[in-house]
This record gives C-alpha cells, sequence and structure tokens, in this order.
C-alpha cells in the first residue's frame, strides 16, 4: 500500500488517504481480500492521528471497498468487474460535479472544458 499526504494541501488528510487507496483499489494494485495494514500502523507511518486514518477506513467500508473482520482487520472487498467500472464512473462525475460551478463562473464552455481535459490528459 501507498500513501502520501499533503499537509498543505487544501483537502482533508483523510481524503487524500480514501481517494489514493480507492484509486489502488480500482486499478487493480489492491487486488480483493488483501489486508490493509493496522490502522495505527499506518497513523504512525504517516505521522496522522489514529482518528484520521480510521475515518478513512469508514469511508471506504460504507462505499464498498473494504470490509472488516473482527479481530483480523480490513480488507479490500471482492468487486466483479461490472461494479469496479461502475464505482470508477461515479467517483470520475462525483469529482467533476464538485468542481463544474467553478467552471461556469469563470465562463469557460463545456467546449472549452473538454479541450482543456484532453490536453491536460
Amino acid at each position: 500500500m501507498d500513501v502520501s499526504i499533503l499537509m498543505s494541501a487544501d483537502k482533508p488528510i483523510y481524503e487524500q488517504i480514501y481517494e489514493q487507496i480507492v484509486a489502488q483499489i480500482l486499478n487493480g494494485t489492491m487486488e480483493p481480500n488483501y489486508r490493509l495494514p493496522p490502522i495505527r500502523k499506518i497513523a504512525k507511518e504517516l505521522g496522522v492521528s489514529v482518528i484520521t486514518i480510521k475515518k478513512a477506513w469508514e469511508m471506504l467500508e460504507q462505499r464498498g471497498f473494504i470490509y472488516t473482520v473482527v479481530g483480523r482487520g480490513c480488507f479490500v472487498a471482492e468487486n466483479i468487474s461490472h461494479e469496479l467500472e461502475d464505482k470508477k464512473i461515479a467517483l470520475a462525475k462525483e469529482k467533476l460535479k464538485k468542481n463544474l460551478n467553478y467552471y461556469r463562473e469563470l465562463g469557460i464552455s463545456v467546449d472549452k472544458l473538454c479541450e482543456y481535459i484532453r490536453e491536460l490528459y
């Protein structure tokens, strides 16, 4: 598991952790039933509070990316491929939706925005 955080980022640390783990699950880096390191270990390695890691883990579990086995830890959930694709699309739409108002306020047309996305992608 590879996670890094930016203390100076606008995004809360738990969201940074959540997004990085989701990306690793969706791209296949973390396979189904992969055991995530214990919360305390990750907190110590990243230099953040246990509560921050717990919040990220709760988000992952609520959204179906991981499951918990009492006394054994947290594991990557088994998703069939179409469910993973649905989750990728939902996450992409969610992220785009958060920023759309900003682009509208700037007066950027949909065509221009798509052009920028293609250019940067």
